[in-house]
């Protein structure tokens, strides 16, 4: 995803400054908890980028680690986690299938289980949040390695989304990154430019 923040930098700051909020700022959901709900949405948008890192950033978070994550994935009904939780990972699923989607019946369900209106609120941020993440990075082709180590080193980065984004940066963006860029959106070539084109 380095190339498509390399790519506009102008979008990527606020883009991770959204992320740094919801999920590493104060919150009564712990940080474990709101890396899970943007695992979960993006496990049912079947984004393996997203799906790979936000899973790696909860397994490093939660005391279960990626045993939970995959009880989740696989099975919320049964997956050992609070009343509160599952009930919002269940207003998570709703905004991922639609906005509309989230129904009265959710929000009771979930404030009868303890959860606030600002947990509530976070929620459905958090989820259409990464609904759009999921779809800009399936959008432009985000290659998504195979490896776990390289996730889980990753997710053990301590920083916060911010601090990760400008250590990635290496400063403004290079021009042969917008020209290679340019020639995956075309189709072209998924290989980076090799030299300057010679003038005619």
């Amino acid at each position: 995803m380095r190339g498509l923040f390399r790519f506009r930098p102008e979008t990527a700051l606020p883009l991770n400054a959204l992320v740094e909020v919801l999920l590493r700022g104060e919150s009564t959901l712990t940080a474990g908890e709101r890396e899970l709900i943007a695992t979960y949405v993006s496990a049912l948008n079947q984004c393996r980028f997203c799906f790979s890192t936000h899973a790696a950033l909860a397994a490093v978070r939660l005391p279960e680690g990626m045993e939970l994550v995959e009880q989740v994935r696989t099975d919320l009904d049964g997956a050992p986690v609070s009343g509160k939780l599952r009930a919002l990972l269940r207003i998570a699923a709703a905004v991922q299938r639609s906005g509309r989607d989230v129904l009265p019946e959710h929000v009771e369900a979930a404030r009868a289980v303890g959860a606030t209106d600002l947990e509530i609120h976070d929620t459905v941020l958090i989820a259409a949040a990464f609904c759009m993440f999921n779809r800009y990075v399936d959008g432009l082709g985000t290659i998504a390695s195979d490896d776990p180590e390289h996730y889980a080193a990753r997710a053990r980065m301590t920083g916060g989304y911010l601090a990760v984004l400008a250590a990635e940066s290496g400063g403004p963006p290079r021009r042969r990154s917008r020209r290679h860029a340019r020639a995956r959106l075309r189709g072209r070539s998924r290989r980076p430019a090799r030299g300057r084109p010679r003038r005619k």
